[in-house]
């Protein structure tokens, strides 16, 4: 499991490893592992001895990093100059090995010429806030307008490290080197769009780091000791039966999908209710079809209401009655336009919603851009307010639940899943979870990955439809299974 913590709890967990550990010692680690990333990328360019490499260097600690780092590759026979941000304030130790080692320090932009290997963005470190300063921004379009691979050192400069938001301009890596421990912002977007491949680097900081932590990305062996498994004496019931509320006749597909991805979702049976019910056994016969209300059509362990359900009173008694259950209950698209908030947040049994940014920003009553920008703030929010676990889709999903757990960001996702139909699927298939058991929050960390990871299998690089993420889940089970 990748695991992020804030910059208050880095800066904490530092400065008690520095208390046991000689002067000096946790710069030379993170200088190595800097030194050692950007001669990876320089082989596989080239090779190190030779190649010409320009430092970025800003006054704080990740210029010392930067300087250091470049020692090292100067002693490996590259060509490293430096181009100072503040030239009064640059790491004074780092400055001296730089030089000592033979490095080049440049008076300014102007004297940057010929072409380079690798640009190493020192600018700004993990305390920096709001975007990179015009001399910086001036500064990078120089040196990078000949599309030079950028490595960032532990974030790239101008983006926010605690929350992955960006105000104004800052650095877009090829990869970002990062220490001890990975920040918020290298995993949430917009922030994490800059910081390319991802390398942590371990300085030792792991004992210093508290429980739980800020963030958390799920892996293959997280989600493989999630999937439920039937036993030898399972049936179709014991498994779990999920609900589907879903479809109109506007949107028949909806309901198709939802159950579709329902169906590839671990439950033992899916019951259907709806006006899609003619739709949705025509493509799947085994699915149990019932006129409603839902709460006429029979035992569920977990209902899935919302996905093309319109707007008229039928949908809204549907809501209405499936909040109104005692068993976990998603809800989606339309039916988070129709339900009552006081309803929600005083269930007894688990609510999640799964919202993508516009329908969380009508949730919250601001701005779409509001929530795009800010899209932590906006799901802590979101779970805090309804008292629910949420699941914000978009660019990259985040899950969050109302109490003091850490947020969960799905590292699975793709552009390509940005297509019609396609939050119909997941809505099924994490709601068929909810019914196999799961926890709400690992119910729908485990649905996003697999929704990310089924849409990959799906596309390999080409559009993809819903059908085909939805027909692409039991690849993704056993890819996930197999590990």
């Amino acid at each position: 499991m990748r695991r992020a913590y804030s910059v208050e709890t880095v800066r904490a967990a530092e400065a008690a490893l520095m208390k046991r550990v000689p002067e000096g010692a946790l710069m030379q680690r993170a200088a190595a592992g800097l030194a050692a990333a950007c001669g990876d990328l320089l082989r596989r360019n080239g090779r190190v001895y030779g190649s010409r490499v320009l430092l970025l260097v800003g006054s704080g600690d990740n210029g010392g990093d930067a300087l250091y780092a470049g020692a090292r590759l100067v002693r490996r026979g590259a060509g490293v100059r430096a181009l100072l941000v503040s030239p009064d304030r640059a790491h004074a130790g780092g400055l001296a090995a730089f030089l000592a080692a033979g490095g080049q320090v440049l008076d300014g932009p102007g004297e940057v010429s010929g072409p380079l290997d690798l640009v190493v963005d020192g600018i700004t470190g993990i305390g920096g806030i709001g975007g990179l300063r015009e001399d910086a921004v001036a500064l990078l379009r120089v040196v990078t307008r000949d599309r030079t691979p950028v490595i960032a050192v532990d974030l790239p400069s101008g983006v926010e490290a605690d929350t992955g938001e960006v105000h104004g301009e800052a650095v877009t890596a090829d990869a970002t080197v990062t220490f001890g421990t990975y920040k918020p912002g290298l995993l949430i977007d917009p922030a994490a769009e800059h910081a390319g491949a991802l390398r942590l680097v371990d300085i030792g900081l792991g004992p210093e780091l508290p429980e739980p932590p800020d963030l958390e990305a799920l892996q293959y062996a997280d989600v493989a000791a999630l999937l439920p498994v039937p036993g030898a004496e399972s049936d179709k019931y014991s498994r779990g039966v999920v609900g589907v509320v879903a479809g109109s006749e506007r949107y028949p597909g909806a309901a198709v999908l939802a159950v579709s991805g329902a169906l590839h979702g671990g439950a033992g049976a899916v019951r259907y209710v709806g006006s899609g019910a003619d739709a949705v056994i025509a493509r799947f016969p085994e699915t149990l079809v019932h006129a409603g209300p839902p709460s006429k059509a029979g035992r569920v362990q977990a209902w899935v209401i919302g996905p093309g359900l319109g707007d008229g009173r039928w949908a809204e008694e549907a809501v209405a009655d499936v909040l109104g259950a005692d068993v976990p209950v998603l809800v989606d698209a339309d039916g988070l336009r129709l339900l009552d908030p006081e309803t929600v947040r005083t269930r007894t049994a688990a609510t999640v919603l799964t919202p993508h940014a516009g329908e969380a920003a009508a949730l919250l009553g601001v701005a779409r851009e509001e929530v795009e920008a800010g899209r932590l703030a906006a799901v802590r929010e979101l779970a805090a307010r309804y008292r629910a676990t949420v699941l914000l889709k978009g660019s990259t999903t985040l899950v969050a639940e109302a109490r003091d757990t850490p947020v969960r960001v799905n590292p699975t996702g793709t552009g390509w899943l940005a297509t019609a139909g396609s939050g119909d699927v997941l809505s099924g298939l994490t709601g068929s979870l909810l019914a196999a058991g799961l926890a709400p929050r690992d119910a729908a960390s485990v649905g996003a990955y697999l929704h990310g990871l089924a849409a990959r299998h799906g596309s390999d690089g080409a559009p993809v439809s819903a059908q085909d993420v939805a027909n692409g889940i039991p690849a993704a089970w056993r890819d996930v299974r197999a590990g």
